[in-house]
């Protein structure tokens, strides 16, 4: 598979530079549009709308094409399987959602921009001491009705299956605050093989070959049952019942 992703990025048409111009066209002039727009917002104590407008505008202009199935649970805590950067702008256009993630982005001014305005909570999982801080960051999320998406396998998978759930990413979400929902989501893509971002792919490789793509990126996006009962009892408990319930998804 990896050799094929090289011999795809290798093989950019004309044509697909084309469409790599002008879907950065757009998402540059998206960029100048909503910024000032939010910061407008902010100083007019209206909600942080304008970074999910952004986020959502840029899957449109990358050819992002989305299905909803099942119901959403506004404000929930999302768990959802990680296969590409598209998840963030599916995420946000189809639950609206904001991000916790591991703070080795937060390494990068101009992603930490980006991710700060869209409320991003950064957590340190190699740093015990900050378990705290970073739970009540996470809970104060929850509390304003925020949906929150984490992926907890840590990193993106081929799609076709799943990785691990690492159930430390939500060692700071217990105990659960209470009221709190969870809900598992899975991102199914059509053409998984010529999206996912795996192996040592370099992250630009990637950007560009599905940039350069003519055909949409379709995409199903699952949102199942909430978990209950004693799946809600640890952050073991929860990683296991939300993988399953993935797994049950793909089959």
């Amino acid at each position: 598979m990896a050799q094929a992703i090289a011999n795809s990025a290798a093989r950019i048409s004309p044509l697909g530079y084309g469409l790599i111009a002008l879907r950065l066209f757009v998402m540059v002039a998206l960029l100048l549009i909503c910024v000032p727009l939010h910061y407008l917002w902010r100083l007019l104590g209206l909600d942080r709308t304008w970074p999910r407008v952004f986020l959502a505008g840029v899957g449109m202009a990358a050819g992002l094409h989305l299905r909803r199935h099942g119901k959403r649970v506004p404000g929930a805590l999302l768990l959802s399987n990680h296969v590409s950067w598209l998840d963030i702008l599916a995420l946000s256009h189809a639950a609206n959602s904001a991000y916790v993630a591991h703070d080795g982005l937060a390494q990068f001014g101009f992603l930490k921009w980006l991710c700060s305005m869209n409320e991003t909570v950064f957590i340190a999982r190699d740093r015990r001491t900050d378990v705290s801080h970073q739970a009540d960051a996470i809970r104060a999320a929850m509390d304003h009705g925020g949906t929150l998406t984490l992926f907890p396998e840590g990193t993106t998978s081929d799609g076709t299956g799943l990785l691990p759930f690492k159930s430390s990413l939500l060692g700071a979400l217990e105990p659960l605050p209470e009221g709190a929902v969870v809900q598992p989501v899975l991102l199914a893509y059509a053409d998984v093989p010529d999206i996912a971002w795996v192996g040592d792919e370099p992250g630009l490789d990637n950007f560009k070959r599905v940039l350069a793509r003519l055909r949409p990126v379709r995409l199903d996006v699952h949102f199942l049952a909430p978990l209950a009962g004693d799946e809600l009892a640890n952050r073991k408990t929860m990683t296991a019942a939300a993988r399953e319930r993935l797994v049950q998804a793909l089959a």
